[in-house]
């Protein structure tokens, strides 16, 4: 790997002084990740990061960025003092942006950030050398660090902006001065802070803020706030549609489920798209098009990125669908699992019971002579005053008729348990601990399970639970390995 920073470089980016030369080929702000050669960031957060620095320097870091000398270290030792870490990380991202030759994309929504990140990074591997945002990183230390790390020789850069509170979106969108920004969709997510979604709207729009001078604005069509989207865009060179209205650029036509897949129709003007997406959904085929749609603003070409956007697939907690073997003989014995336990509101949930519904589940493999579609289900966060009846309604959605059993875990979650009529109705447990221990009576041989909730339910430990439902070495047994087929 080559050299990212070299002490000089990074002291004139954060205007600190490096006690010593060093060179780094990375950056990282966790031991636990941290690979050598790494500049190591000691922030502040639960604990204060400059308690770390040794052990990082002794794990093979090139060097620290800190702000005084901290315990267990000295002069002699690889640092690069500054006033303010945060600062002085904002600072290197900055210039990390400044002398890169990358066209850089920003991607953010309610939903459909991360999977649409992925998606660039799919599709634009074989048009040139792409870097892209680890994980989530999206919030106001993973932007610069993405920035930081971005290699001055790569061809595409993709970043996430995320947000929790109005103002976070357009400093980092300034920060990242994208060529091309996108906004995936804007649903009733983070109700507490913004009052209605009107307002999660305009915070989304500020990413426009950034655009660098001609930059491309990727807006979706056919929401109820599609027109807030076309005023904040209309400050780029160039606004590009994505969705289902007539007189979108890159027009939704139909997206029909097909096993694994999801098969896409659609319009780039007057020209016919085809292509398929390699995991189940409307709304995966909804972001594929404003993908495209940014492949197109920077300069990659579209075509080829659609026959590409096979080799993606959707990460853990983010829809991805595996296959449960629950016995190492018997290959029928198996449950099909969605692993969708990462993120949720009305918006997204309602997208996953459409995907639920799709899927067949297999009769007479279990002790259940029926295979059933089965959705367990977490609390959505941080909805605001409404959030009880928000979970409520979630019992009306059309889509839930195609769903023969709903468990729920969570005090609020208690409300669409309450609201399911009775041949629905499966368990309701306090926590999602509870639900898990209660595994191996929720699912059965033959069912589709979809397992939802915001990262804060802790539904993750219910996937969790179920995967260890699976006999070890069954997959391999029946020539499947876990994961998305």
């Amino acid at each position: 790997m080559g050299v990212l920073w070299t002490s000089a470089d990074a002291a004139a980016a954060t205007g600190g002084r490096a006690t010593r030369s060093f060179a780094a080929t990375g950056v990282s702000i966790d031991t636990r990740s941290l690979r050598p050669g790494d500049l190591f960031v000691a922030l502040k957060d639960v604990r204060d990061g400059h308690d770390f620095v040794a052990d990082a320097l002794a794990r093979g870091a090139a060097a620290a960025l800190v702000s005084r000398i901290p315990e267990g270290c000295s002069e002699r030792d690889p640092l690069l003092i500054v006033p303010d870490v945060l600062r002085g990380l904002e600072d290197l991202g900055r210039a990390g942006r400044a002398r890169a030759r990358a066209r850089v994309i920003a991607v953010t929504g309610s939903v459909g950030k991360t999977s649409s990140k992925e998606m660039l990074r799919a599709v634009l591997l074989a048009q040139g050398k792409v870097h892209a945002a680890e994980a989530s990183f999206n919030n106001h230390w993973g932007v610069p660090i993405t920035l930081a790390r971005l290699p001055q020789d790569a061809d595409f850069a993709v970043i996430e902006i995320g947000m929790n509170h109005p103002g976070e979106i357009a400093p980092l969108a300034r920060m990242a001065r994208p060529h091309a920004a996108m906004i995936t969709t804007v649903t009733a997510a983070h109700l507490e802070a913004f009052g209605d979604v009107a307002g999660i709207a305009r915070e989304k729009a500020s990413i426009f803020e950034g655009l660098e001078p001609g930059g491309v604005a990727v807006i979706p069509t056919g929401l109820a706030v599609t027109p807030i989207l076309e005023t904040a865009a209309a400050r780029a060179g160039r606004v590009l549609r994505f969705g289902p209205a007539e007189g979108s650029d890159y027009r939704l036509v139909s997206a029909r489920i097909s096993g694994d897949a999801t098969i896409v129709q659609a319009l780039r003007g007057n020209d016919p798209l085809l292509f398929k997406v390699m995991t189940p959904g409307a709304h995966f085929a909804a972001n594929a098009l404003g993908v495209l749609a940014l492949a197109e603003a920077v300069g990659a070409d579209p075509a080829v990125a659609a026959c590409d956007m096979g080799l993606w697939r959707p990460p853990a907690g983010r829809g991805a669908r595996e296959r449960v073997y629950l016995d190492i003989v018997d290959e029928q014995q198996t449950i099909d699992l969605f692993d969708d336990a990462f993120n949720a509101n009305p918006g997204s949930m309602a997208a996953a019971f459409e995907v639920l519904g799709a899927v067949a589940p297999r009769d007479g493999v279990g002790r259940v002579k029926n295979g059933r579609r089965v959705a367990v289900l977490g609390d959505m966060l941080e909805l605001g005053p409404d959030a009880v009846q928000m979970h409520a309604d979630l019992a009306a959605h059309p889509a839930m008729a195609a769903i023969d059993t709903v468990h729920c875990a969570g005090p609020m979650m208690r409300a669409l348990w309450q609201a399911l009529p009775l041949r629905k109705r499966g368990e309701w447990h306090e926590t999602a601990a509870d639900m898990a221990a209660r595994a191996v009576h929720l699912v059965d041989a033959g069912d589709v399970v979809l397992v939802k909730g915001s990262k804060g339910s802790k539904v993750s430990m219910v996937v969790d639970a179920i995967r260890k439902l699976g006999q070890a070495g069954a997959a391999e047994a029946h020539g499947a390995a876990r994961g998305t087929e």
